[in-house]
């Protein structure tokens, strides 16, 4: 068995360790168990809204409203049971509506033919305004179902995981067997690469983005779950960079921004990327901005990475 160094993953993975590896020896505390569960912990709702903007970049699209969406779903969540509605109608709620953006997402790029971009941008103002007319202020969540994924066990003793975690796992490895082993995922990476040749040669192309762009949208619904389960509070101004740090996730992962190619476990391992990188320098004393500055260079470096890459394959 030989490892395939030209795998999306392998490279991020690389980055992973190597970036742990430093931090371990510049740092006292960055190896103990509270910070590396602390490490997973923040990476976790940034992490799930990076695995439905992982479906959208494969088709060779970009979402920029994942963030404003999984908020918009955390205060309707909040509101509703504050307002006396049963938790789990809440709930139900909050992910429907999550799931109905991304189908309008969806729709406006298939059938009016709009550029994601453009799409996704418009629904960002949109949505975030419509979050602070909706509730001008944070809304305190008290209710157990809607602060369960916040719920904490603890692992051999020490290890302190949640129940968050656990779900976005079960997701990642639910949407790793459907885009490696289904038809499905055929079709996405296959619509990614080319989409006339896809057409050509009998994938639905149409039904097959605007079924990417539904699932991502329930996708940010349960980021919103676990949101509220991080921190029991929905606030109409949080997660304010999220989308720009899904991307970012997705791009340090090795999943290109022209479609057809990556992977969800690049994907996780770029969520943690971008999380150990920040908690890493932070424990060396390196000030936010610089923080931002080395990100922004990852990620144009990834870019050019694999803009250089295509066009060695061409």
């Amino acid at each position: 068995m030989t490892l395939n160094l030209r795998a999306p993953a392998v490279g991020p993975t690389i980055a992973l360790v190597v970036a742990v590896v430093v931090f371990s020896v510049t740092t006292s505390t960055f190896l103990e168990l509270d910070n590396l569960s602390l490490v997973v912990e923040q990476s976790l709702v940034v992490g799930t809204m990076a695995l439905g903007q992982t479906l959208i970049i494969l088709t060779a699209g970009i979402d920029l409203a994942n963030a404003a969406n999984t908020v918009l779903a955390t205060l309707l969540m909040a509101k509703l049971v504050v307002g006396g509605a049963p938790s789990w109608l809440a709930l139900l709620a909050g992910l429907a509506v999550a799931a109905f953006i991304g189908g309008v997402t969806g729709g406006l790029v298939t059938r009016v033919k709009l550029p994601p971009f453009i799409v996704t941008l418009g629904l960002l103002t949109i949505l975030t305004a419509v979050s602070r007319i909706y509730t001008g202020q944070s809304v305190p969540v008290t209710d157990p179902l809607l602060s369960w994924l916040g719920t904490r066990r603890y692992l051999f003793g020490g290890i302190e995981v949640t129940y968050g975690m656990t779900v976005a796992v079960i997701m990642y490895v639910v949407l790793w067997y459907a885009l490696t082993r289904t038809s499905w995922g055929k079709h996405v990476y296959a619509v990614g690469n080319e989409p006339e040749a896809a057409r050509l040669s009998g994938i639905n192309v149409r039904r097959t983005v605007l079924s990417v762009y539904l699932i991502a949208g329930l996708i940010y619904g349960i980021a919103a779950w676990q949101a509220l389960g991080r921190v029991p509070n929905a606030d109409p101004n949080a997660y304010q960079t999220g989308n720009l740090d899904s991307i970012t996730a997705v791009v340090l992962g090795g999943t290109s921004l022209f479609g057809g190619r990556g992977s969800v476990l690049g994907t996780l391992v770029g969520a943690l990327i971008v999380t150990v990188l920040r908690s890493g320098l932070t424990q060396a004393g390196i000030d936010d901005l610089y923080q931002n500055v080395a990100t922004g260079v990852l990620v144009i470096a990834a870019v050019a990475l694999d803009r250089f890459s295509r066009g060695r394959q061409r």
